[in-house]
């Protein structure tokens, strides 16, 4: 059986690390290197960083933190890269193939295309046909709504026509290898995931899933796994706030029987 993975997700705004609720509520607390050092001493499953920057503008704002002040996120990427030692997905404001290239080649694994997919679809075969589908994961941002679940592009502000498992699948005819679905109205809350849209898309495609949005205690990330056929589990909030809460995820989930990947030490 194929391990389960517990992955931590990283949302930079401005080159720094925000916390993030419902996609609107944003708050500063830390420099991406500092919190990638003390998940790279947990020797997590892989890492995922988002980009959900507006303004256009990328700045860590002060010297003394562990990288320079970095207008760019290349360089920012090239600075996330050099203490990185666990897989790396990366995401925010890709609309071409050249972006995509220039993430993989400052030390990205994988990107996370989502408005430059659903703008412009063949960029996803694009992409696949010249790093492999592994590199290439859609992002899915969905909400609950009266009547269902509603699809939001242009980081949750554009709702789209097609449903999460119609544009999942095209996505994956397409060349997407991976699905990163992730849940506005759960999104910093701790309410929980979305377990019937995550069943729904899981169950709809044959690539990996993962579920992202909601948790609140280790007992959510069973849940998932428990209910649904995702691949994986990404969380932000219980990570960064929650003292050794990837150690504790881990041996909880383990113990309860879920199929994820030993745990061991970096260092």
């Amino acid at each position: 059986m194929l391990k389960k993975r517990l992955i931590p997700v990283l949302y930079l705004r401005n080159g720094l690390i925000v916390r993030s609720q419902e996609f609107h509520d944003f708050r500063e607390f830390g420099n991406p290197i500092n919190q990638l050092e003390r998940l790279n001493d947990w020797n997590s499953d892989e890492l995922i960083y988002v980009d959900i920057t507006r303004e256009g503008e990328h700045d860590l704002k002060r010297d003394d933190l562990k990288v320079k002040s970095q207008s760019d996120i290349l360089d920012i990427l090239r600075a996330i890269s050099k203490h990185c030692f666990m897989p790396l997905t990366f995401g925010g404001r890709i609309f071409n193939v050249e972006q995509a290239a220039a993430f993989i080649a400052n030390g990205a694994d994988k990107v996370i295309v989502n408005t430059g997919a659903y703008r412009s679809p063949s960029l996803i075969t694009q992409i696949a046909d010249r790093f492999g589908s592994q590199a290439m994961v859609l992002g899915i941002d969905v909400k609950r709504e009266a009547g269902g679940h509603r699809v939001y592009v242009n980081q949750g502000h554009e709702p789209i026509a097609l449903s999460a498992v119609a544009w999942a699948q095209r996505a994956v005819a397409l060349g997407a290898g991976e699905i990163f679905l992730n849940s506005i109205d759960r999104d910093g809350t701790g309410n929980g995931f979305d377990l019937e849209i995550i069943a729904a898309v899981a169950s709809a495609v044959p690539v990996p899933v993962i579920a992202c949005g909601g948790a609140g205690a280790f007992s959510d990330f069973q849940e998932v796994f428990e209910h649904t056929t995702a691949s994986a589990v990404a969380a932000g909030n219980i990570f960064n706030f929650t003292e050794n809460a990837y150690v504790r995820a881990k041996k909880e989930l383990s113990e309860a029987g879920c199929p994820v990947r030993p745990f061991t030490r970096f260092k």
